[in-house]
């Protein structure tokens, strides 16, 4: 018996390690996990429309647009619009509508803006986040005080038309403080809210409120057939489902659309009659998670399962791109990238957008972000093994030895009392800080030091480590402790440069100093982190060149730059063995190659994967290009036929190599950018076109 209970404690030890965590478990252990307490703000979004066509909201929408343009007596300037309804009905996409209908150019509104809310009304946030949009100059501004005084000058004798989406704030004395900037606006002026909770619409004393109601049956199965496959299966199978579709949707915009993903993927009859009888639907679990969302995710993979439940990490409305989440996951062995296999995380990626998991942001169409309930149904399968912080004091969770991921949202000056007792987490993974507002350079982030030299020493499990965009100068060489690191994040800091132990971490795969803009140099042993795949060093732009042996780091897939160096460390040979390179390549310094012999043979022909090519050359030292040793040079250069865009700058040859005239060298070339040359005088002009 002692035996057998022992093997279960391995097998639970095991399942906690892989995030295979029941699905019931009812969500992270962060102060914010449940609407009761959480604070999730929300970044700045614009009003831009995500979807190609919006179903059953014509007459809503009417409705709304008669409110706005009414002239109804109020007693202030301004008049509050409350559309109100559960999650998941499609109130957002409504604003959105709204917000972009061109009749609304009648009304001539001087200001717009959109904000998003989320659970924490945080007055000088939401204040600063609508100056920022009608003045952008505006982003110096840091009390509340110049915020909403800015604010009152700009919007004084003006009309405006402001939209605070997702507001769950019912606090009558918050709302007074916010709105106070507006008292002296131009009659007419219209604030559109959307909330669950008709008690806000109280609150902020709306003068007209719209209960949205759900889809009618034909736009619930409209909006379905949309996602939903319709070939593979004739008309009348499709017909004997209809009834028991819009019946499970419940005319929940959200509902169709995630079921129609799930069964994109089903095209068989029986497949269908699986997921429709399924005992999920009748099943409740003491949550306000949607049976479609449960559902679809108990029929994604393995796999996609554990990537999809990882995205907790992030807060509610968080906005994220497509490569950040995927290196995280590469980061946490969630993928095991290869040789046959070097889209694998995209390939993940995009399999949870067709399932409408992901969407796109409507404020940048680079990036993405999950709905509050998709985000509910992820936060609820990753459990316990996720901590996520969004107080100025954590508190570590009831069951924090099976913690495993932490992350928090940056408050600017990040304290001790942020990561109060975080020690006692020794089987921590994951220290991830999130970032809710766009970087701004001269507007650093700050963490206690002692976070960096005393805290992170102790937290020998961790494989991922982010201290992107604080106010860092160095790190402590006890960070070469970290054996099992994977992923490093030092963007935009003030490192000047890394620890040599930072070469003891045969682990890394992950290194990005992107914009790191005071980094001198990287360390010297580099070349033994052979496990590297993807190094961004965009924007460091004092970095002197690369170190010796990166010729050794053949498993890289991802390198941003590559920056030559001269004499007895010239190194652009090493090139030639990190043929798995892919996407986007810049080759900068050539002018420090000097003679012929160094470079004998071609050097990038093997790089296959590589799409996007640009050459540079800088001034020399004494002034004037060496002609027949840059032609020589960029002669070796000749890329692969798969090459899609090449730039060349300030180029000093006597003339062009002969594979840039042959179109079969470079058959699949869509852009040719050439100019900045050297000499003047053979090649006066400048190229930049797009071949057909």
């Amino acid at each position: 018996m002692k035996d057998i209970n022992g093997r279960f404690e391995e097998l639970y030890k095991e399942r906690v390690e892989l995030g295979l965590m029941h699905e019931t478990s009812g969500g992270t252990s962060s102060t914010a996990a449940s609407t009761q307490q959480g604070v999730d703000p929300r970044p700045p979004t614009s009003s831009l429309p995500t979807e190609e066509a919006v179903y059953g909201r014509g007459e809503d929408k009417k409705e709304i647009i008669k409110m706005v343009s009414s002239d109804k007596p109020i007693e202030a300037n301004f008049g509050v619009i409350a559309i109100v309804g559960m999650g998941g009905l499609g109130k957002t996409t409504l604003a959105r509508e709204v917000y972009n209908d061109k009749e609304l150019e009648l009304l001539k509104f001087e200001k717009k803006a959109w904000v998003s809310i989320s659970d924490d009304f945080d007055v000088m946030r939401i204040s600063k986040s609508v100056l920022e949009s009608i003045n952008p100059s505006s982003s110096s501004l840091n009390s509340l005080n110049e915020i909403q005084g800015k604010l009152k000058e700009k919007i004084r004798g003006r009309k405006f038309l402001l939209v605070l989406d997702d507001v769950w704030n019912d606090r009558e004395s918050l709302w007074e403080t916010f709105k106070s900037p507006f008292k002296d606006s131009a009659r007419g002026s219209k604030i559109i809210v959307t909330t669950r909770n008709e008690g806000v619409a109280v609150t902020m004393r709306s003068f007209e409120t719209h209960k949205l109601k759900t889809l009618s049956d034909d736009e619930c199965w409209n909006l379905f057939m949309k996602h939903a496959p319709s070939t593979g299966m004739d008309t009348n199978a499709l017909g004997k489902f209809r009834e028991r579709v819009v019946k499970k949707c419940g005319g929940l915009p959200l509902a169709a659309k995630t079921l129609g993903g799930l069964l994109h993927y089903e095209p068989k009859v029986d497949a269908w009659e699986n997921i429709l009888n399924n005992r999920v639907w009748d099943s409740t679990n003491g949550d306000d998670i949607l049976p479609v969302l449960r559902l679809s995710y108990r029929h994604l993979p393995p796999h996609l399962k554990r990537c999809f439940a990882y995205c907790a990490i992030f807060p509610k409305d968080y906005e994220f791109n497509e490569e950040e989440l995927e290196l995280l996951w590469m980061g946490e062995g969630i993928i095991q990238q290869s040789d046959e296999h070097l889209n694998l995380a995209s390939e993940y990626f995009h399999h949870l957008c067709s399932r409408s998991l992901f969407q796109k942001s409507s404020s940048n169409n680079f990036k993405y972000v999950m709905h509050d309930l998709v985000h509910d149904l992820a936060q609820s399968v990753f459990g316990e093994i996720g901590f996520r912080s969004e107080e100025a004091i954590s508190m570590l969770p009831k069951n924090f030895e099976r913690t495993r991921h932490f992350s928090y949202i940056s408050k600017h000056h990040d304290g001790k009392n942020m990561f109060k007792d975080l020690q006692k987490l020794k089987s921590l993974r994951t220290f991830f800080p999130v970032f809710m507002s766009p970087y701004r350079q001269y507007n650093p982030e700050y963490i206690d030091a002692t976070i960096i030299f005393n805290l992170l020493r102790h937290l020998k499990k961790l494989r991922v480590l982010s201290l992107e965009r604080y106010f860092i100068t160095h790190l402590p060489n006890s960070i070469g402790g970290l054996i099992h690191l994977k992923y490093l994040n030092l963007s935009n800091t003030m490192v000047k440069s890394l620890p040599e132990s930072t070469s003891s971490l045969l682990n890394l795969q992950i290194l990005l100093l992107k914009d790191c803009s005071r980094l001198l140099e990287l360390p010297s042993k580099m070349r033994y982190l052979t496990n590297l795949c993807h190094i961004d060093i965009k924007g460091a732009r004092s970095l002197k060149g690369m170190p010796p042996g990166m010729k050794e780091l053949i498993n890289l897939r991802m390198l941003s730059n590559f920056i030559v160096v001269k004499e007895k460390n010239f190194n652009l040979n090493d090139l030639r063995n990190l043929r798995f390179l892919k996407g986007e390549l810049h080759i900068s310094k050539l002018e420090n190659v000097s003679h012929h012999n160094q470079i004998r043979e071609p050097v990038l022909k093997n790089m296959k994967d590589l799409e996007i090519l640009l050459l540079e050359w800088g001034s020399q030292s004494d002034g004037s290009p060496n002609e027949e040793v840059e032609r020589h040079v960029l002669e070796m250069l000749k890329p692969h036929s798969n090459l899609k865009e090449l730039v060349i700058k300030c180029y000093g040859g006597a003339c062009f190599p002969s594979w840039l005239g042959d179109s079969s060298s470079l058959s699949n070339m869509t852009i040719l950018k050439l100019g900045k040359f050297k000499n003047r005088a053979r090649f006066a002009f400048n190229l930049d076109v797009e071949l057909t």
